[in-house]
């Protein structure tokens, strides 16, 4: 773990009083051509930071007298920090000896593979969650959404690994763990498991199909919402369930939601089941989903079999929506590097987001809604009081780091650099 060694000396993450950073090339606006096309402009600034949060914003060249720690940027072009919204950051296999994925029949043996690999893994998963900490924030992430294994084989040792795995990053990568019910949420212990999970540091509470694994929907999702609303804690439930099932599933979970007072406190992921039906009903429930402000979290899988939720639909109807990248190297599947923009670049070649500012939209959904420039290309970001958090690129604009994915990536958390120095 050499690459973040200098940022673990910093303990509590202090930070210099005050720093300048010069040279930063932000997002200014449009500049409209003869030919109808949209380019993003663009300038160099000055930026003073007072205890990691943004005091001043100066054109280059002003005349400002800087009296502390100066770091050049060198013209790179800054962008949000990205958030990863949906990851198991205890079922990797990175740091281990490389193996592919065993064979299965379906669900129910991939699940009993995965059971019986638990008690193997799980002394190693604080060392396999650092490791998967440091690719995410190497690519610019600086909040995670874990989901962990909450079950009957292994209890909350996954939970304890990657608690201590995020508390090395404190100051650095901020979190949230769901407690996740992987072998069925309605399986004899599990529910106590759940309560204890939530009193021994997960903060939100988890699900998963109500109808395929728990084969009983209304009261798997009363379930979920009974332990949110004994802990105050949101939700996050994982809906494999495709059709009419999946729909049913949803349509009853924002009846419950509405019913407890829980607006925009949840969130379904996956959620392929909006895309199964005719757009008709995919209107009306996104008007039901925004109405309630449910989050969907896609990963943008490729799956020529699985029919997308219909993210475009779902976001013109004012439904959040964020990506992640769920799991990666792990006995689900050997692929994956961790790079959330990549799942805005799929979906971007995905939907034909090709010309300027649609490219430059679609990294809200991978930065919780911040962009530089709104759709009418004023700038919304960076402000003075934001925090100075920052992934810089050597690029044009955020059209071309959506569509190129630039590699070599700086990233800067309350004013400091946290990856390999520029």
């Amino acid at each position: 773990m050499a690459l973040y060694r200098a940022v673990y000396r910093w303990g509590a993450f202090n930070v210099a009083e005050t720093t300048w950073l010069v040279n930063v090339k932000l997002e200014t606006g449009n500049r409209m051509m003869d030919n109808g096309a949209v380019e993003t402009e663009t300038a160099l600034h000055t930026l003073k930071v007072v205890d990691g949060v943004i005091e001043e914003i100066h054109d280059a060249g002003s005349p400002v007298h800087m009296d502390g720690e100066q770091i050049d940027m060198k013209g790179k072009l800054a962008v949000p920090p990205l958030k990863e919204m949906h990851n198991h950051l205890d079922k990797t296999y990175m740091t281990l000896d490389w193996k592919a994925v065993t064979p299965v029949a379906n669900l129910k043996e991939r699940l009993q593979h995965e059971a019986a690999e638990l008690n193997e893994l799980a002394g190693s998963t604080e060392t396999r969650a650092k490791k998967m900490i440091e690719t995410l924030l190497g690519y610019g992430v600086t909040h995670i959404r874990t989901h962990v294994n909450i079950d009957p084989y292994i209890g909350l040792k996954n939970l304890e690994g990657v608690k201590a795995a995020l508390q090395a990053y404190d100051g650095i990568v901020t979190h949230e763990i769901v407690a996740f019910p992987q072998h069925g949420l309605l399986r004899g212990e599990v529910p106590a498991l759940m309560r204890e999970a939530m009193r021994s540091g997960a903060t939100i509470v988890g699900g998963l199909d109500p109808a395929g694994i728990d084969q009983s929907i209304e009261r798997s999702l009363h379930e979920v919402m009974d332990i949110a609303t004994e802990f105050d804690a949101d939700v996050d439930i994982h809906l494999h369930d495709g059709g009419m099932v999946g729909y049913y599933t949803s349509d009853k979970w924002i009846d419950i939601v509405e019913d407890a007072g829980y607006r925009g406190r949840t969130a379904l992921s996956h959620s392929f089941c909006l895309g199964d039906v005719p757009i008709g009903q995919q209107v009306k429930i996104a008007e039901r989903l925004a109405a309630q402000d449910v989050a969907i979290m896609s990963t943008v899988p490729i799956n020529l079999n699985r029919t997308l939720p219909p993210i475009e639909l779902l976001d013109e109807h004012g439904v959040r929506v964020h990506f992640g990248c769920d799991g990666f190297y792990d006995s689900w599947s050997p692929y994956g590097t961790g790079d959330v923009l990549e799942k805005v670049t799929r979906f971007g070649e995905l939907n034909r987001k090709i010309e300027e500012r649609a490219l430059r939209q679609s990294l809200r959904f991978a930065t919780n809604g911040v962009t530089p420039l709104n759709a009418q290309g004023e700038r919304m970001w960076p402000l003075v009081k934001d925090k100075a958090d920052f992934v810089f690129f050597d690029a044009a604009s955020t059209a071309e780091v959506v569509a190129r994915k630039p590699v070599d990536r700086c990233v800067m958390v309350k004013g400091k650099i946290v990856t390999p120095a520029l």
